[in-house]
């Protein structure tokens, strides 16, 4: 198989790159007509998917803004839907009818599955890597993921040909792709790819909702230390006197009894009304967040080309965290009426994530330089204008906790619940669900710095699931019917490139975590000079 990359992708950034160092004026023009232009498109197409949610059955549940990766029981679904995206099969019974959805609503919901906490944290991954080396590793890994996606694609489609199923996931694909395999050792313990995979998923949605506990507290501690100092003129420089509240892990524990009300709720129709509240007030909050980076941009001449090899690894894990959404791939192909068309839609979608993610990272490192905190909203301005971005996403992230958390739910609960009998499936599930929510803020507690999480968590889990897993698939599926030494070279250099990343930016993180000498540093918390 030859690899041809996006073709939207490839020409979008170098180009920019080069203005930047180049004419400096140009970059505050071209990157806000750019950075302009996602902005529309993006807020073209929620509006637009939101308003067709309004007249059909399956729009109702399209407004999941965070949807990273898709529930170990997407797999019993008879029909073209995820239970994910569209809600469980108790729940949705009629959905067996349904014809489907479009390009446009798979474009959607692709681009709407990538934009998170992810996004705000890419500035600092940005100063990690180098004003020059962070946006072209930012481009490639985009593309690579993109590739690797399209692989996954075509591995899951020869086995649903194979063994005449509407729908296979990704633990479904790499467990036919073992049994496959000529080595009988695979065949035999095929059913470790299922659980690998699954162990993966619940690893990386766990570190989601571990981000969103680290994310509300930093943001909301900002706020409400400098509510007092607060003012109506954005544009009046002063320096932001703080008042002493409390410490940061006592917000985390704050949120606690509100994060186990809402994972409580078990349908997802319920779920989809904090899913729309999450859509509207993020997208909010990155419209407002884009058009005050992009007014006042310094001279980039300043900042390295290249940074420390040390901290690259760290860039590696936030930008492959961001890209974390191979998980939904498969369930948003089944979904489609042409699913022929999907590889064209993936690409698109792909580059303006890439698009979008290279301006956002990009200009918040230009505009704040080496001051550029773990999330862009704990930079802006304290003016009730900027201050109500972080209130905005903070209620975005608090609603889309559930979503995220319901991934390993049904993936550990049914599986807790089947050696119960009936009598106490019920308090077994309420207890799972109250232990895992304490669980994420016991972590989050103890990891409290924002930049480490999502490094850990990209470089942990992300690597595995987007980079090292997809190439090997494609060579353990295909390698019997011989594959060409090209192919094999490129899917091992893949592999390789996602476990080196994986072993450095997890050594990285945790060395910084250790380094730090306590979880009591705060060094993304509340200390800002405007």
């Amino acid at each position: 198989m030859v690899f041809t990359p996006p073709t939207p992708c490839s020409s979008v950034f170098p180009s920019e790159i080069i203005t930047y160092f180049s004419v400096s004026w140009i970059v505050k023009h071209w990157t806000f007509i750019v950075d302009l232009g996602v902005c529309t498109a993006i807020i073209c197409l929620t509006s637009m998917s939101m308003a067709k949610g309004a007249r059909s059955p399956q729009g109702a549940v399209d407004l999941n803004l965070d949807l990273r990766s898709p529930p170990e029981g997407a797999k019993e679904l008879p029909n073209k839907d995820s239970g994910f995206l569209d809600g469980s099969p108790s729940e949705s019974p009629g959905l067996e009818t349904t014809k489907g959805i479009t390009a446009f609503q798979t474009l959607v919901h692709l681009v709407k599955g990538n934009i998170g906490t992810g996004v705000l944290g890419l500035p600092l991954a940005m100063k990690n890597a180098g004003i020059l080396m962070g946006p072209l590793s930012l481009l490639a890994m985009g593309l690579i993921s993109c590739h690797c996606m399209h692989i996954l694609i075509r591995c899951a489609r020869r086995f649903c040909h194979r063994f005449n199923k509407p729908f296979m996931d990704y633990g479904d694909t790499v467990m036919h792709a073992l049994e496959a395999n000529p080595s009988a050792w695979l065949q035999n313990h095929a059913r470790w790819g299922r659980c690998i995979v699954s162990f993966f998923l619940i690893v990386t949605q766990m570190g989601f909702c571990c981000v969103y506990i680290v994310f509300l507290a930093d943001n909301l501690k900002q706020v409400v230390e400098a509510i007092n100092s607060t003012t109506n003129n954005c544009h009046y420089n002063e320096t932001v006197i703080l008042t002493h509240t409390m410490d940061s892990r006592l917000y985390m524990l704050t949120f606690l009894p509100f994060l186990v009300l809402i994972v409580l709720i078990r349908n997802l129709r319920v779920l989809t009304i904090f899913s729309l509240l999450a859509n509207i007030t993020m997208l909010i909050s990155l419209i407002i967040i884009v058009q005050y980076i992009v007014q006042e941009i310094p001279d980039p001449r300043q900042l390295p080309l290249v940074a420390n090899w040390k901290t690259y690894s760290l860039f590696f894990g936030t930008a492959i965290f961001s890209f974390e959404s191979i998980g939904v791939v498969l369930p948003l192909e089944n979904k489609m009426k042409d699913a022929r068309r999907f590889p064209v839609i993936l690409s698109l979608g792909m580059s303006i994530i890439t698009a979008l993610y290279i301006s956002v990272g990009t200009l918040g490192y230009l505009r704040f330089g080496d001051d550029v905190k773990a999330s862009i909203t704990l930079n802006l301005p304290n003016c009730w204008l900027y201050q109500s971005v972080k209130i905005l996403y903070v209620i975005g992230i608090l609603c889309t906790y559930a979503l995220q958390f319901y991934v390993p739910a049904e993936i550990i609960i049914p599986f807790a619940t089947s050696h119960m009998s009936k009598r106490w499936a019920l308090p077994l599930d309420l207890f799972i669900r109250l232990a895992m929510v304490s669980l994420t803020c016991v972590l989050a507690i103890l990891i409290p710095r924002l930049d480490l999480v999502l490094s850990l968590v990209g470089s942990l889990s992300g690597s595995a699931l987007a980079l090292i897993i997809p190439p090997l698939l494609e060579i353990t599926t295909y390698y019997s019917e011989g594959l060409s030494p090209v192919t094999i070279v490129k899917d091992t250099l893949i592999s390789i490139l996602g476990f080196v990343g994986f072993v450095m930016g997890t050594y990285q993180a945790l060395d910084e975590l250790i380094q730090s000498g306590s979880p009591l540093t705060f060094s993304n918390s509340t200390v800002f000079i405007q």
